[in-house]
């Protein structure tokens, strides 16, 4: 995933050099005065972008565990990279025909209709903070600790059915009954089953009798001659438990508490880092009130459809990658127009405000569009072929 982004982070950057290269073209320049335009204005953006997407690469570096440590070096790399990757060509053509004039001369009010936006976000936001209030959040193994398995099957099965015969095995000595989770995991011929039955004991005896109830519990889906042994190692079967996680709750703890770490501080850098760029503390704020609005929507999107989509919906230390990831690239697209309006300033001095701030976005729609969907192509791809443990990282 970490290597797939920094593509669509490539992409980016190329698509702000010939998006300001046709612009340049459009004055009258030739080729190469374009193009060196093209670099030395879209520059400043592009490090700019680069460098609050590093920002919070670091910041899962740091407060992440074990897989988004990965993710997040493989994305600095990636993000370092691209500077690498920025040569300039001869005889490079920046249109086809149907993009010649693509946004070219595109301009929407924007500020005259923020009205209807902001009754737009506003409904959206509160619909989100209501479901996060009163439903919450399907929290994974990795924030409220247990033990998870994958077990596959020779033939379809019913989660429910499932369930409720694990429900019968996982009781405790005084007879209260351990959280037990049974849902179908990519084809109706996998489970994923999460419990957090002795979750406080380390010992190699609980992880053996855990295993020991999972297969009592399956073994009425299992065929006739399935032993525990085959079970738990489903190699060369076509049957047995396929993956498995275990995280204490102290561990949990821990990942919870560094994940919203990681979410605050990444705010905090950002706003310091757009201050120091741009001089202006309402450039900061309305970056960052717009990134925590985006946090929003998304944390109420996986409240609302944690039980609606056919894939995994928790929340859990893939969640915190993607948080990050969606508000690395909206700060992205802020940056982009930021920088345009800095422009502006001092070029079109005689503009109001408002027609400061239309010029600015439309202006920048094309390389908002394009980077937006090549990006949405990367993320589909990876949302197809990249496996049913990316899915809701994706989605």
């Amino acid at each position: 995933a970490g290597v797939v982004l920094s593509m669509a982070m490539a992409i980016d950057a190329n698509v702000i050099v010939y998006e300001r290269t046709k612009e340049e073209l459009f004055l009258g320049k030739n080729i190469k005065e374009a193009y060196k335009e093209g670099f030395n204005f879209s520059l400043s953006a592009i490090i700019d972008g680069n460098i609050t997407s590093l920002l919070t690469a670091i910041v899962l570096y740091v407060f992440g565990t074990g897989p988004i440590k990965g993710f997040a070096v493989t994305l600095g790399i990636g993000i370092v990279m691209i500077f690498s990757r920025l040569e300039k060509g001869k005889g490079l053509s920046v249109w086809t025909p149907l993009t010649k004039n693509l946004f070219r001369n595109t301009w929407i009010d924007f500020i005259g209709k923020r009205k209807y936006a902001y009754i737009i976000s506003a409904v959206i936001t509160l619909v989100s903070l209501g479901s996060i209030f009163t439903q919450g959040f399907k929290f994974g193994v990795d924030f409220n600790g247990g033990r998870s398995y994958v077990v596959r099957f020779d033939q379809s099965v019913q989660s429910e059915k499932a369930d409720e015969s694990l429900q019968k095995m996982f009781v405790n000595k005084d007879g209260d009954q351990s959280a037990v989770d049974v849902k179908t995991f990519g084809s109706d011929n996998q489970l994923k089953v999460t419990t957090d039955y002795k979750i406080d004991e380390e010992s190699v005896e609980a992880d053996m009798e855990v295993e020991q109830k999972l297969f009592e519990g399956l073994k009425p889906f299992l065929p006739k001659d399935a032993t525990i042994d085959s079970f738990k190692s489903s190699g060369d079967e076509a049957y047995g438990i396929i993956s498995s996680v275990k995280v204490g709750p102290t561990v949990a703890d821990d990942i919870k508490t560094g994940g919203a770490f990681a979410l605050i501080i990444s705010l905090i850098g950002i706003f310091l880092y757009i201050l120091l760029r741009f001089k202006r503390w309402q450039f900061s704020t309305g970056a960052v009130v717009s990134l925590m609005h985006d946090a929003i929507v998304i944390l109420g999107a996986y409240s609302i459809l944690r039980n609606v989509m056919p894939f995994s919906m928790e929340i859990n230390q893939d969640f915190i990658a993607a948080i990050l990831t969606v508000l690395g690239y909206s700060i992205n697209d802020t940056v982009i127009i930021f920088d345009r309006i800095r422009e502006y300033l001092r070029e079109k001095k005689s503009l109001t405000l408002e027609s400061l701030f239309n010029d600015s976005i439309s202006s920048t729609l094309g390389r908002t569009f394009n980077t937006a969907f090549a990006t949405f192509l990367v993320v589909l791809a990876i949302f197809i072929v990249g496996g049913e443990n990316l899915r809701g990282f994706m989605f």
